[in-house]
């Protein structure tokens, strides 16, 4: 099939009549219970199975098959952006199996492409067994949540979910702004817009800018990428707006100081006042295997904003910011090594994940030959 057959809608390429090439090695990917599909010129093609990746099949995949493959499943925006920058992001519909977030880069062997499953529709809180802390900065109306961790530690299933939890009890207007759009909300007590980057505006700053003026409850960002995205959210939070974002930091801390650095030197103090007010919590995850092999689960490290938490950030004592949260379990607040310790305890997780992922190795250092 050409590639001019190809459909767009909103920005995802979606695959009408003739299956595309790809189409078995994604629904491979999604029979194996995978979350990624790595296809690139000169390797085999390899598939992420909890954490780990996997060849999916022995052949090599040439350069000119990679090419043509990707060709057919990319949106015309998505193939000039690669022609222009050497990379783009989409995502792709296989109609009534499943959505693919898809980022194609060229490389030393030619194309390549990363394909992660989205699931059909957003977990709910429940789902993810999420402790009443992430539940109660859900009810919060106005400030900034924060949700971090490094790519493929589950931010965006936890912010669907919390925007999920937001549109069936809530009566008002939510905004997306994503790259791509991953998870499509169906309206139930909200209204729900989603915005493309790359589709419907160019950036995440000016698409942000722009959501000021469309009357919105709750925006989600897909990432806070530069100080002009942020400096634009921290002024929405302030305006009363609930603003959803993410961060590719580690830990509560971490996030916080990104923030705070992302700024030039003479704001950095007033928006540490603006944060210690707007800042309603910060959730930092990550996924660790299952002891049992089947899946990962999240160890969330949570702070949530309370006045000693708040006086802390308005002063810059950021290093201070870990010993108030191990002491702040009566609000839901938890560093990342108490809640890998609660997960290893219950038999969820093993002594030599527990381990890898701990941030403090030396409380851990006995478990890190353990099964």
């Amino acid at each position: 099939m050409s590639t001019s057959s190809t459909t767009v809608q909103s920005g995802i390429a979606t695959t009408p009549g003739t299956p595309k090439r790809i189409d078995d090695y994604l629904k491979d990917v999604l029979m194996k219970n995978g979350s990624d599909l790595h296809f690139i010129a000169g390797d085999p093609p390899r598939i992420r199975l909890y954490g780990e990746l996997h060849p999916l099949r022995p052949e090599v995949l040439s350069a000119q098959f990679v090419q043509e493959v990707l060709m057919e499943i990319m949106p015309p925006a998505a193939k000039l952006r690669l022609e222009q920058q050497h990379g783009a992001d989409f995502a792709y519909l296989i109609p009534g199996v499943s959505r693919f977030r898809v980022n194609v880069m060229r490389q030393l062997n030619g194309l390549g492409a990363v394909c992660r499953a989205i699931p059909s529709k957003a977990l709910t809180l429940d789902d993810l067994a999420m402790p009443d802390a992430v539940r109660n900065l859900c009810r919060t109306n106005q400030g900034l949540i924060l949700v971090t961790g490094k790519t493929g530690s589950g931010k965006s299933t936890s912010l669907a979910a919390m925007i999920d939890d937001i549109n069936a009890r809530e009566k008002g207007h939510i905004l997306t702004i994503e790259d791509p759009i991953e998870f499509v909300h169906t309206r139930k007590q909200c209204l729900i817009s989603q915005r493309e980057i790359g589709t419907h505006s160019p950036t995440f700053s000016t698409a942000l800018l722009s959501a000021l003026r469309e009357d919105p409850d709750v925006i989600l960002v897909g990432e806070l990428r530069d100080y002009e995205t942020m400096s634009i959210a921290v002024t929405a939070a302030e305006m009363g707006i609930l603003v959803m974002g993410t961060l590719h930091t580690n830990g509560a801390a971490a996030t916080v100081d990104r923030m705070v650095n992302s700024f030039p030197a003479d704001k950095q103090s007033h928006v540490r006042a603006m944060l210690s007010t707007s800042l309603r919590g910060v959730v930092s995850q990550q996924l660790i295997p299952r002891a049992n092999k089947k899946g990962r689960v999240a160890a969330l490290e949570i702070m949530v904003n309370t006045p000693a938490v708040a006086n802390l950030i308005r002063q810059g004592k950021l290093d201070q910011l870990e010993n108030t949260m191990q002491s702040g379990a009566q609000h839901g607040m938890r560093v990342m090594d108490s809640a890998i310790q609660e997960l290893l305890d219950k038999g969820i997780i093993n002594g030599k994940e527990a381990y890898k992922k701990a941030i403090n190795k030396a409380k851990f250092e006995h478990l890190k030959d353990s099964g």
